[in-house]
């Protein structure tokens, strides 16, 4: 009796360790939205990118697993790309005033607004992903991105 006492409460042992461990390695999806400002229309549609791979931004053209929305253009905007898992993103906007679903641009000088996280320079071309990337982790992530417009 004695001994099957033991095996029991080694069995219950062992059974609490799993799911203490499986409960703390499993990961955690977190909330991540975006409120877009200096809008300069209502006109046309925002098309969003959310992608963890540095190849992939600012376009992600080249991610499938990227979150991708298009929604239609508002001055008070706001966009939620639901719950992620944990990791390291960047966001890219494009204002597709004119609704064809791409940044047209004249001489290589965008004519349609754009933006990224943490307002991310742009120099001769898109900024890098690591200037961009911000970490998700734990809390919900709200974000503010500022639309710009060069011509």
């Amino acid at each position: 009796m004695r001994h099957r006492c033991r095996a029991v409460t080694g069995v219950l042992a062992a059974l609490s360790l799993v799911v203490v461990l499986a409960g703390a390695t499993a990961p955690q999806n977190t909330d991540v939205s975006v409120s877009v400002t200096d809008m300069r229309s209502a006109k046309g549609q925002v098309l969003a990118c959310l992608t963890t791979r540095p190849d992939a931004f600012p376009d992600c053209e080249k991610d499938p697993q990227a979150r991708k929305l298009t929604v239609p253009a508002a001055i008070d905007l706001h966009l939620d790309f639901g719950a992620v898992p944990q990791g390291r993103y960047a966001v890219s906007l494009i204002h597709d005033e004119n609704g064809n679903g791409k940044l047209d641009t004249r001489l290589m000088i965008p004519r349609e607004g754009y933006g990224f996280s943490r307002d991310a320079p742009v120099r001769m071309g898109p900024p890098k992903f690591a200037q961009a990337a911000f970490d998700v982790a734990g809390d919900p992530v709200r974000l503010a991105i500022r639309m710009r417009y060069l011509l």
